[in-house]
C-alpha cells in the first residue's frame, strides 16, 4: 500500500529554491548528500481537477499529470505579514469560491500559491 507522496517541483534554480523552503518557510529538511535537501511537508490532501493533456516539463517519465502547488494556512492576512516580514511579497489577495489566495514568487521566478481554505478540508476529518 502507498506509505507516503513525493512531490518534485521543478526548478531553475534549486539551490536557491531550497533555500526559501529552508529559510523563509522554515521546513525541516535532511541532507541525502552534496545539498541535496529533502524537506518534510505539512499535512496534506489531494483534490483532482479537470486539465488539459499537457504534462508540463517532463521529468524522464511519460505522460506524468501537470502539478500545482497551494500551501494552506489558517490566517492568510497573518501568513502574509510574517512572509513580509522576510522580504518575501505575494500577489494581491483573491477571493475564489473555495477561499482566499495569493502566490509567491520563488528565487528561481516560479510562483507557488497560498490560500486559507474556506471550505472543510481532508485535514479536518479524524480518519
Amino acid at each position: 500500500m502507498v506509505s507516503g507522496a513525493h512531490f518534485l517541483l521543478l526548478s531553475k534554480d534549486p539551490e536557491a529554491d531550497r533555500a526559501f523552503f529552508r529559510d523563509v518557510l522554515e521546513f525541516h529538511s535532511i541532507d541525502i548528500g552534496d545539498g541535496w535537501l529533502l524537506f518534510r511537508l505539512p499535512p496534506a490532501e489531494l483534490a483532482i481537477h479537470p486539465g488539459d493533456d499537457s504534462s508540463g516539463e517532463p521529468h524522464d517519465e511519460p505522460e506524468l499529470l501537470r502539478t500545482l502547488l497551494y500551501l494552506m494556512c489558517d490566517d492568510l492576512n497573518s501568513t502574509i505579514e510574517s512572509l513580509r516580514a522576510k522580504q518575501i511579497a505575494c500577489t494581491p489577495v483573491t477571493e475564489a469560491a473555495w477561499g482566499l489566495r495569493t502566490t509567491m514568487r520563488l528565487p528561481s521566478g516560479g510562483e507557488i500559491g497560498l490560500y486559507q481554505p474556506c471550505h472543510p478540508t481532508a485535514l479536518d476529518q479524524n480518519n
